[in-house]
């Protein structure tokens, strides 16, 4: 997103975050005990664990502060960069919090998700859209809740591909626009570091090759992004993916 963004783009972002957690809540409720023994697509863990680690980005929004005035954000791409080095600490405290929610999951993710979006509310109260300073630095609340948009939509899709269960589009786990909005954050973080002019053409599959859910090649890459211009072409992005 780049902020700072207005208080109506803001709000958009903040309604389709939790727009995109209600439809996932949802579908999540439908699974049966015996479905999050499973193990998931993401290696070394279960359903369950995948279901729980949803509950991470509401917790990582519930300890979110002001900075002070002054402060520099980081871009999204920086921020989300720092995710590789912190893959340790991701799986501990996912387990940590699965173990917490055992009892009754539905209701322990309702409760963590309550509590991020609280706190997503007053902070949206100190400036039309303040830095912030998440887990990992300081960041424009915008290009926060488009990193927690970032997590539901690569982690519903994990578990799309996790499970035998049909998924039709007007059903589904994932909504339209978070997915939109997610591919062109990603591709946004990869124009910055390269400059080159692109464009989504298949917003799923952008998330996927670009999250690393998916092999990388050129048939893959060249269905789900473009160049801009007919005279150029997709760059060889070998290098740089995936961002996650």
């Amino acid at each position: 997103m780049g902020g700072p963004v207005d208080a109506t783009e803001l709000t958009a972002i903040d309604d389709l975050l939790r727009r995109q957690w209600l439809r996932l809540r949802g579908w999540v409720a439908e699974l049966e005990p015996r479905t999050l023994a499973r193990d998931s697509a993401v290696p070394g863990w279960t359903v369950g664990l995948l279901v729980a680690h949803l509950g991470r980005g509401f917790e990582a929004l519930a300890v979110v502060q002001p900075t002070a005035a002054g402060t520099a954000a980081q871009s999204l791409g920086e921020y989300v960069a720092a995710y590789r080095d912190g893959a340790a600490e991701i799986d501990r405290l996912t387990r940590e919090l699965a173990e917490r929610i055992a009892d009754d999951p539905l209701r322990g993710l309702d409760r963590v998700a309550e509590t991020g979006l609280a706190q997503v509310t007053q902070l949206r109260e100190t400036a039309p859209d303040p830095v912030v300073r998440g887990l990992r630095g300081p960041i424009h609340l915008s290009d926060m809740l488009v990193s927690r948009l970032l997590e539901l939509v690569v982690h519903g899709d994990d578990l799309v591909r996790s499970l035998d269960r049909p998924v039709r589009s007007d059903d589904g786990p994932l909504d339209p626009d978070a997915v939109r909005i997610v591919a062109e954050a990603l591709l946004e973080v990869v124009v910055d570091r390269g400059g080159w002019d692109l464009e989504v053409v298949d917003p799923l599959g952008w998330v996927r090759i670009a999250a690393g859910r998916v092999p990388l090649d050129t048939d893959a890459l060249t269905s789900a992004i473009r160049a801009r211009h007919t005279s150029d072409s997709v760059p060889d992005l070998g290098g740089m993916l995936p961002l996650l």
